[in-house]
């Protein structure tokens, strides 16, 4: 049986051939120091260059490198879940793989860490990167999470982390989320701090990142708000939700009721029918509401009872002792 590590370094890597060996290299440099037990888990988000084929040979070489390896291109966050998914630290760092993130800076995450933070997230307060494309949208991205998420962090988009694999593995990553980390664990109560991190300038290739990640990070930072609110009050948000569908099914019913009973003409049927159809989609959206309210209850009424009957069994084995 296999001893569990105490550092996990999970790095997603899509097209960096040049960068894989020296990354390794300073990885291995800053972990030396901290005489800790660690792995590097590199996860090629199906690479169309000899990005594999140099990972494999550093796996060869040293039992500390596992490689994942998907078939083709799924973005991002999708290589960072997986290598969360493998990885099997108690602490999980990720970064990319690009060498824009230095190693040197895990040193000051784990040393954070062992404050009793959950999760460690690095601010690159000296940025290298180009000002209009990179930099402002990510300040302006940043600035929104902030005041959607309630989450005050100068640098979501940091892949330079550290979490606690207790925290992180029970949280679910898809689309651009890996950067709303911290949001989405924010519901779970976890102690969070930012420290300043380097940043470099890119060596080698290009930035797979662009404007166009605006949208997908726009879409994701609504569902995130719809998830955090909704959790624990589904009723009074479905009900505020309906409001709105009830008023435009009294406005067509009224209508319809001043046509046929004063002017005595035939009924509406075009408004009468979107009068019903509101007024149904409305009690659809209350019930939808009172179904997550029961679920939700439920839930929690069955987690405080097992954690009820687990004290209970613990109490009688240490009688029974």
């Amino acid at each position: 049986m296999s001893i569990q590590p105490d550092l996990s370094i999970i790095v997603p890597l899509y097209n960096e051939e040049d960068s894989v060996a020296p990354l390794y290299a300073a990885i291995i440099n800053a972990v030396a120091a901290f005489g800790v037990t660690f792995e590097i888990v590199l996860v090629d988000d199906g690479s169309k260059d000899n990005t594999v084929q140099r990972a494999v040979e550093l796996a060869q070489t040293d039992s500390h490198v596992r490689i994942v390896k998907f078939r083709r291109n799924y973005g991002q966050t999708a290589a960072m879940a997986a290598g969360i998914e493998y990885a099997t630290g108690k602490i999980l760092v990720t970064m990319d793989g690009d060498l824009q993130n230095d190693p040197a800076d895990i040193g000051l995450l784990l040393e954070k860490m062992q404050e009793g933070y959950d999760i460690v997230v690095g601010w690159r307060h000296q940025r290298q990167d180009k000002l209009i494309s990179r930099k402002i949208p990510s300040r302006i991205a940043n600035w929104l999470i902030g005041k959607v998420t309630g989450v005050p962090i100068r640098d979501n988009g940091c892949s330079l982390k550290a979490y606690r694999a207790s925290l992180i593995k029970g949280i679910p990553l898809y689309s651009e989320m890996h950067r709303f980390i911290p949001a989405m664990a924010a519901m779970a109560g976890p102690r969070i701090a930012e420290i300043k991190v380097r940043h470099h300038a890119r060596q080698f290739g290009k930035s797979k990142y662009g404007l166009s990640r605006i949208y997908k990070v726009s879409l994701d930072l609504l569902v995130i708000k719809t998830v955090a609110s909704f959790t624990s009050r589904p009723l009074l948000w479905f009900s505020l939700l309906s409001l709105p569908v009830l008023g435009f099914a009294l406005i067509a019913f009224a209508y319809t009721a001043v046509v046929v009973l004063i002017d005595g003409s035939p009924v509406p049927l075009p408004v009468a029918g979107c009068a019903l159809i509101f007024c149904a989609c409305a009690i659809m959206l209350v019930s939808s509401g009172a179904l997550g309210e029961l679920v939700y209850k439920l839930g929690d009424v069955r987690e405080r009872d097992f954690s009820r009957l687990t004290q209970r069994i613990d109490d009688h084995s240490s009688v029974s002792q």
